[in-house]
């Protein structure tokens, strides 16, 4: 039987996959959803959300998926991992993504085709195109050029490209010596790790998400302050202990987790 079962729950609480059901509003995670939903709205351009690893930038790109879903006047692309290693190679996978079909195949072809389908799709058809660049931070600067180009295409009124990149923030140095592209970005984000209160209300919303219905709490005050202390409030890191030691729980038929189950396994982490 899975632990999550003898627990009381009905479903994996602590999944590291980025399930927006367990998208946990933190102040941050929040601001910068809304703030996204705003700027694609408003068809803004460039959004730029910054972040170290493991906090939380990949689950927030697959909530704002969610927010448009039922929208059939927005469509959205996604890249999973941008490391193409020449702009050609970069442009072909855009092409390729946005069913977009060229006569020739060179750089300068594909790049028409692009405008022609963007004020196709974003003019006469009024749709919003939206590309969303995950782990962005493996942009090549010869790619950020073509990213510069694809945002030149707009009316009097919008940008018909609406491009969202979700990085960590070492893409920053690297995006400003991009002449002119800081320029074009509509909004800027920076997610930060949450702090002990943040980290607890995570901890049981995921619960809560899970199916949990008990009356007492499955981390103690003091265990979530240990958990809050070694990982920092990065949510990855936050869900990664919580599952350890909810198995430990499970292992040795306990009711809650404590102190001595969170410094176990920051123990075995340490020695690893």
């Amino acid at each position: 039987m899975s632990y999550y079962s003898v627990l009381g729950l009905e479903k994996e609480p602590f999944s590291t996959s980025p399930d927006p059901l367990f998208f946990y509003h933190s102040p941050d995670h929040h601001a910068a959803l809304k703030r996204l939903e705003i700027a694609i709205r408003l068809r803004r351009g460039l959004s730029l959300i910054l972040g170290d690893v493991g906090t939380g930038k990949t689950t927030l790109s697959r909530t704002l998926l969610g927010a448009f879903k039922d929208e059939d006047n927005f469509i959205f692309h996604m890249i999973l991992d941008p490391g193409f290693k020449s702009e050609y190679q970069f442009l072909a996978s855009l092409v390729k993504m946005f069913g977009i079909t060229t006569e020739f195949k060179s750089t300068l072809d594909f790049k028409e085709g692009l405008e022609r389908y963007l004020f196709q799709k974003g003019v006469e058809e009024n749709k919003t195109i939206v590309l969303l660049i995950d782990e962005g931070q493996k942009i090549t600067s010869e790619n950020l050029e073509v990213l510069r180009m694809l945002l030149n295409f707009e009316t009097n009124e919008f940008k018909l490209l609406q491009l969202v990149i979700m990085a960590q923030v070492e893409l920053l140095p690297r995006v400003k010596r991009v002449r002119n592209f800081m320029d074009r970005v509509a909004l800027k984000y920076t997610i930060n790790p949450l702090d002990e209160q943040e980290t607890k209300e995570l901890i049981n919303f995921r619960l809560k998400q899970a199916g949990y219905k008990g009356e007492n709490a499955l981390f103690t005050d003091g265990a979530v302050r240990f958990i809050h202390e070694f990982t920092q409030g990065y949510p990855r890191k936050v869900a990664m202990l919580c599952h350890d030691c909810l198995e430990t729980v499970v292992m040795k038929g306990l009711e809650a987790v404590d102190i001595d189950i969170v410094n176990g396994h920051i123990g075995e982490e340490v020695q690893v």
